[in-house]
């Protein structure tokens, strides 16, 4: 890169930004802009031969070192680009408001030229805000990609942070060189481009509190009033398609409790959307961080969630939380602001209020957080959130005022079909007298209950003791629903009052409007039995939505199907739990298998199969099993293997697989030949397996650089998560070539990997030897050795899943446990096509004569 690119994007009659040529100096300056241009994002730059590196941190620098931030490269800027503070008018490039948010300077620590050219920068910064030890790591580059993705990472020393401190960029919001918030330059490009070079011209600094009540002053729309009591809120409307065009914002549903917050000269109240008090269930912390906000009065809404692992937020855990009275990982997620310092909102446009709500939310962190919106096409940011298997998203008309209770100004578009319903009877639980097995569920209509199902699976041990304490006292003799049920419905049943309600997730309406593959999130608190009636689409019913909202008629065919196979194996026990800490049921479990079963099938069919069997779950006792068993189920089939005395285990079909499920399979490994062709494999795989303190880029890294290898050879090479710590390049090969050659194949790539870079990689199982590197593990590819099945669940905490991806979507905000039985039906609903979907089509012969040495990989 060179300022020519910086030269040629600009046009400099029109912007403020410095025209400097390149220099010679051999300074050491580092800068932080934070640049509010289409997207807010901060543009961390460092001095090196006589121009500014750049790079776009889409979230801004971190303290916490498990927090790799995306960092794109962009062009080189001129040194005097440092001292930048202004606003880039509309129609130029990066058009938007500009702030040095930190400067100082930095010291590389090991050669920089190297480092850069090499792809890892490691260096210290002493700034006014960041400082201590940090890397800039380049990602992996995907052929014919332009843009150069880097990660930006705070190394362990005395300035990192701990995971839940205050974030920085959120605790220091303003201006090192002016003292300024960047929503005061506003209204600085309108008449005129204001640049802080043009000291004659600047505006003295300004107070978020002050900034804010001049604006709120000057909204169309505000007018005086006093605080409300309570408001009711505004909710969004379920729809079939995501909403198109500029007017309409898209922001991440959250999967909590809608809050709003009453801010009253210090009183603060934490309503439910009912106006209901639960300020105190909250804890301390959170009435702290309201009363800290830079106001006198206020109204605010948002949503109270607890954020899991993998950092979406997770209706269980709140539960959990709550329950337990646990207030140490709330976190709230603001997105209006109805009210503020005497000035009534609710007529002032979205976008207005939203940019009144933000400025006060940084200024004081966590545990509040702005909720942002993007302006991306709505398919796509549905998308996105779906393959991260988050529930959905809404999307607000830019321009609209607030108007309380339900209406088209707001919509929603899930991933999975959420619904609350009345909790009307229970199961008893078939391994514990003082637990429920499944809840009995029913929805209102107009003539009264009606029955739709049972939800047997989505509750841990003590969740699933707590529902009994809860339900027990509600007994009543007498069916609640409207309906007669059948003798099998009524099997077992415990009915109860109808006044209690469930969230329930689930993939669907089975013909006779019944809840598919249903499971357990919540009791729903905030709101009365009453109030429960079936939320769908407006063009849609529950009969006709068999897809759940979003699949095609064939795959509510499948599913169908998948369901009817299921009644067929008799499942005893279905609610023993095989991950209690995740709620995941031996129910469950055949649900889930039943829903990948087309996606799954062509893996672990006509294979021997090695198996990790637990009986009592994940966390007792497990062990492997390749062979049959003294009372296996007929369904589950052997293949006879010449070089054993015993016959190995396999499946032929559905039947056969939850069958599996029924002799408690955790886990599934096949072999990579058929059972026809034992000797003669049709896929490889390499296992890339990280050791100790090795960063998961590098592990992403490594996957780019094995297909890159594979392509040398003549393969393709597809990835998949492990579901455990690596991730997994597995490429189809037409069954030609023999065992031994196909293992000297792979161990010649793994060697050679591990030659190329020693620091890297290791292809040797020592575990003395693999601190800091990543194990190339090609020993999956030899006769009789397996390999961990796509789709396939892990007998470890969470109950994750081995998940195919696409290289696209390798990215530092999946990991390798990311998938789980819970969210993978949000997944497969929100992806357009199986990544795996050519696997078969890509197959080609081993070349196992080349005559040269595969090239390097990127």
């Amino acid at each position: 890169m060179s300022l020519s690119e910086y030269r040629r994007k600009r046009d400099f009659k029109s912007t403020p930004e410095p025209k400097a040529q390149k220099t010679k100096t051999s300074g050491n300056s580092f800068v932080v802009q934070k640049h509010a241009a289409r997207r807010l994002h901060y543009d961390f730059r460092l001095e090196m031969d006589g121009v500014l590196k750049s790079w776009a941190v889409t979230r801004g620098p971190s303290l916490v070192p498990g927090d790799r931030r995306l960092a794109v490269h962009v062009e080189d800027h001129p040194l005097a680009y440092g001292d930048f503070e202004g606003v880039i008018p509309p129609g130029q490039y990066g058009s938007g408001e500009v702030i040095v948010w930190d400067r100082g300077t930095w010291e590389p620590i090991h050669d920089a030229k190297k480092g850069y050219k090499k792809g890892h920068l490691e260096f210290t910064l002493k700034g006014e805000k960041l400082g201590g030890h940090w890397h800039l790591v380049r990602m992996a580059g995907k052929e014919g990609e332009t843009r150069e993705n880097w990660l930006l990472i705070k190394g362990e020393d005395e300035a990192a942070r701990r995971e839940g401190d205050p974030d920085i960029v959120e605790e220091l919001p303003l201006s090192v060189k002016s003292g300024r918030p960047i929503e005061s330059l506003k209204g600085d490009g309108k008449a005129a481009v204001w640049n802080s070079r043009q000291t004659s011209k600047a505006k003295k600094p300004a107070a978020a509190k002050t900034a804010t009540a001049k604006a709120d002053a000057k909204i169309k729309g505000a007018k005086p009033g006093s605080l409300p009591d309570f408001l009711t809120p505004a909710l969004a409307t379920l729809v079939k398609s995501v909403p198109k065009g500029d007017r309409w914002l898209h922001e991440i549903k959250l999967d909590g409790y809608r809050i709003e917050a009453r801010i009253d000269h210090g009183k603060v109240q934490l309503l439910t959307r009912s106006g209901l008090d639960w300020t105190d269930r909250f804890g301390k912390g959170m009435v702290s961080a309201l009363k800290a906000l830079p106001v006198q009065s206020a109204l605010i809404d948002g949503e109270i969630v607890v954020e899991s692992g993998n950092g979406s937020s997770d209706f269980s855990l709140l539960q959990q939380d709550l329950s337990e009275g646990r207030d140490d990982r709330f976190t709230y997620y603001v997105f209006d602001l109805m009210h503020l310092d005497g000035q009534d909102l609710t007529g002032a446009a979205l976008t207005d209020r939203k940019a009144l709500l933000e400025p006060l939310i940084t200024e004081v962190g966590a545990p509040l957080k702005y909720s942002s919106h993007f302006d991306e096409g709505g398919d796509l940011v549905l998308k996105h959130a779906c393959r991260l298997s988050l529930e959905g998203i809404i999307s607000k008309v830019a321009d609209a005022p607030y108007r309380p209770g339900r209406g088209r100004d707001w919509v929603k578009s899930k991933c999975t079909a959420r619904q609350e319903l009345v909790v009307a009877g229970y199961v008893p639980s078939s391994v514990s007298d003082k637990a429920i097995g499944s809840l009995i569920m029913g929805v209102n209509e107009e003539d009264g209950l009606r029955h739709v199902g049972r939800v047997g699976t989505g509750y841990t041990q003590k969740l699933a003791r707590q529902l009994f304490t809860r339900l027990e006292p509600l007994k009543r003799e007498k069916s609640p629903f409207k309906d007669k049920l059948t003798s099998l419905e009524r099997k077992d049943a415990v009915f109860v009052e109808p006044e209690v309600v469930a969230e329930i997730e689930f993939r669907g309406w089975t013909g006779d409007a019944h809840l598919r593959h249903a499971s357990f999130r919540g009791l729903r608190e905030d709101k009365a039995a009453r109030d429960v009636i079936i939320e769908t689409p407006k063009t849609n019913t529950p009969a006709k939505q068999a897809g759940g909202g979003r699949g095609s008629a064939k795959d509510a065919k499948q599913q169908a199907a998948s369901l009817a196979a299921r009644r067929r194996i008799n499942l005893t026990h279905p609610d023993r739990l095989y991950w209690p800490e995740a709620g995941v049921t031996k129910e469950g479990l055949a649900d889930y298998y039943a829903l990948v079963w087309p996606r799954i099938a062509p893996f672990i069919v006509d294979r021997p199969l090695a198996l990790l069997r637990c009986p009592e779950g994940h966390e007792k006792t497990c062990f492997f099993q390749k062979h049959g068993w003294r009372g296996m189920r007929k369904e589950i089939i052997t293949i006879r293997d010449p070089k054993d005395d015993e016959a190995l285990v396999a499946i032929h079909d559905l039947d056969g697989l939850l069958s599996l499920v029924q002799g408690a399979a955790l886990e599934i490994h096949p072999w990579g030949s058929r059972g026809g062709d034992l000797e003669r494999p049709d896929m490889v795989n390499i296992d890339l397996d990280p050791g100790p303190d090795v960063e998961w880029e590098r592990v992403i890294a490594a996957a780019f650089e094995v297909r890159q290898r594979f392509e040398d050879m003549g393969l393709t090479g597809f990835v998949k998560t492990s579901g455990g710590k690596g991730l997994h390049v597995v490429a189809p090969l037409k069954p030609k070539a023999q065992w031994p050659e196909v293992k000297a194949a792979m161990k010649a790539l793994a060697d050679w990997m591990s030659a190329d870079s020693p620091d890297d990689y290791v292809s040797t199982i020592s575990k003395a030897k693999r601190k800091g590197k990543i194990l190339i593990d090609y020993l999956r590819n030899g006769r009789g050795a397996t390999a961990v099945a796509p789709y396939s669940t892990r007998a470890r905490a969470g109950a994750p899943v081995s998940m195919p991806l696409s290289f696209d979507e390798l990215s530092p905000e999946i990991l390798p446990n990311h998938f789980t039985v819970e969210n993978v039906p949000a997944r497969l609903a929100g992806t357009d096509a199986d990544p795996w979907e050519d696997f078969r089509k890509a197959e080609a012969v081993l070349q196992t004569k080349a005559k040269s040495r595969p090239k390097k990989g990127r």
